[in-house]
């Protein structure tokens, strides 16, 4: 089993190399002996998760490690070895003693060829070493629940109590009346799950995309504007592992160019990106960005309610928060930023709640994940429009950034890798599902006159009201 293993180790790693010219990036600095010296838990961690990876890969990874070790030990041994005979060839030399010398020079023939098959067998453990140790997820938050979706523990709620359900308040509908939304235009353009806003729309996403980034820069986050494409390299490096591994990918590639393009699923990428292969000084951090950027899903997910409207699209706008941390700060980031998340929803006058997500919704990188979902009464159920991660070293690892300590005189200061995390501001498409269907307006006879929204809006809206159905309050 662990020579399949391998052999598929290799052939993944080789696949994932595929962008080797444009390769930016050192290896990753996995903790292999780490999982080595923590099997059960590793294991039994993995199998919480639901990781795509198969029921011993954990103990794949120890085997490998172990084998890895005792490469290194031979390498180094036949490498010392060579220094010896070297001076021996030097000494014989000097002495003018022929024989010993070609004695020496024999032996050290034989060294230097085993030292070539040593490196080409170090370096094939350690290429299945690193791909098998890729695929195992992040630890896990002691607190974070065990089990799937339904496990969710309710951390806290906010805002005025949720409206009844009801489909008259349907987004889809509302922004058809009110001349908010094209979705015909967009399948007819693009394909399903594509959508065109229009008029007030349009103006709504704008809105409160400035609203979230000045909520988020009163927070110390300085802005950023993201590109939409990155190196897959930077992408698989933030730890990014689709669950259904029947899909062949839920990214778009890019094809016709020279380097291994894709879009990006969520402007964490570009972020993270930004700090990658850099050297921190322990005063520097904090380090707080808020990214503007689309987000592209190839995959855009279940059929049924999930898929209706604006709820799950392949395209959308998103306001992304982005901190690296020390190993010390990162907890107290994660409420931070929590914080942040609620200042802004609470503005928009919703009802949400926020959810302490249990491991089966945690992807790769999450050590700790919290989710806010919306009452949106239209869909009739809670719809999240935010999350939070906390991702420890699992990105700094892939991606090198780390930071020094304070510096001590006669002393090196040792680098550390930092933590990194991750959040929405706002996912601007799920926000105006939850603006309409709460904000609609319908007379005493049940007629749709036009949409209540918040104040915090206004000094972000751009032009008049001329269809005069916003109400502002």
């Amino acid at each position: 089993m662990l020579r399949a293993l391998c052999r598929s180790a290799r052939r993944q790693c080789r696949l994932s190399s595929s962008d080797a010219p444009n390769k930016v990036l050192p290896h990753p600095r996995l903790d292999y002996r780490n999982i080595a010296e923590n099997i059960v838990y590793k294991t039994t961690n993995a199998q919480n998760r639901k990781a795509p990876i198969p029921h011993d890969a954990i103990q794949s990874v120890a085997r490998a490690y172990t084998e890895f070790k005792t490469i290194s030990s031979a390498l180094n041994s036949q490498r010392n070895a060579r220094s010896v005979v070297g001076e021996r060839i030097r000494q014989s030399a000097k002495a003018n003693d022929a024989a010993a010398k070609e004695v020496a020079m024999a032996e050290a023939l034989g060294i230097k060829e085993e030292i070539s098959r040593l490196e080409a067998a170090l370096a094939s453990v350690e290429e299945t070493l690193l791909s098998l140790a890729l695929a195992v997820p992040n630890d896990t938050h002691p607190s974070s629940p065990l089990g799937p979706e339904s496990a969710a523990v309710e951390l806290s709620t906010h805002g005025p109590a949720p409206i009844p359900a009801t489909t008259s308040r349907d987004h889809v509908a509302i922004g058809k009346q009110l001349g908010l939304l094209d979705l015909d235009s967009g399948a007819t353009v693009a394909g399903n799950s594509w959508y065109y806003l229009t008029n007030e729309g349009a103006l709504l996403e704008m809105a409160l995309v400035n609203y979230a980034l000045s909520v988020a820069i009163r927070h110390g986050f300085k802005p950023v504007l993201t590109p939409d494409v990155v190196r897959s390299e930077i992408a698989r490096s933030c730890g990014f592992q689709p669950r259904d591994t029947s899909e062949l990918s839920q990214e778009y590639h890019l094809s016709g160019t020279s380097q291994d393009l894709v879009l990006c699923a969520t402007a964490e990428i570009p972020l993270a990106g930004m700090f990658a292969n850099k050297i921190y000084q322990d005063s520097e951090l904090p380090a707080k960005v808020v990214g503007i950027g689309h987000a592209f899903r190839s995959e855009a997910g279940a059929r049924g309610k999930d898929t209706h409207g604006l709820y799950r699209v392949h395209q959308f706008t998103k306001v992304e928060l982005f901190a690296v941390t020390t190993q010390e700060q990162s907890e107290k980031m994660m409420e931070d930023m929590q914080n942040l998340q609620i200042s802004i929803l609470s503005g928009l006058g919703l009802a949400f709640r926020v959810l302490d997500m249990p491991t089966e919704e945690l992807g790769a990188s999450a050590y700790r994940k919290y989710d806010m979902e919306a009452w949106m009464p239209g869909r009739g159920s809670w719809g999240e429009v935010s999350s939070l991660s906390n991702c420890t070293d699992f990105q700094a690892r892939r991606l090198h950034v780390r930071y020094r300590g304070p510096v001590q005189p006669n002393h090196p200061s040792l680098t550390t890798f930092a933590h990194t995390l991750n959040g929405t501001a706002a996912a601007i498409p799920r926000l105006i599902v939850a603006l309409l269907e709460n904000g609609a307006v319908f007379d005493e006879e049940g007629k749709l006159t036009g949409i209540r929204l918040p104040d915090v809006l206004r000094p972000f809206w751009i032009g008049s009201n001329e269809g005069g159905f916003v109400h502002w309050h």
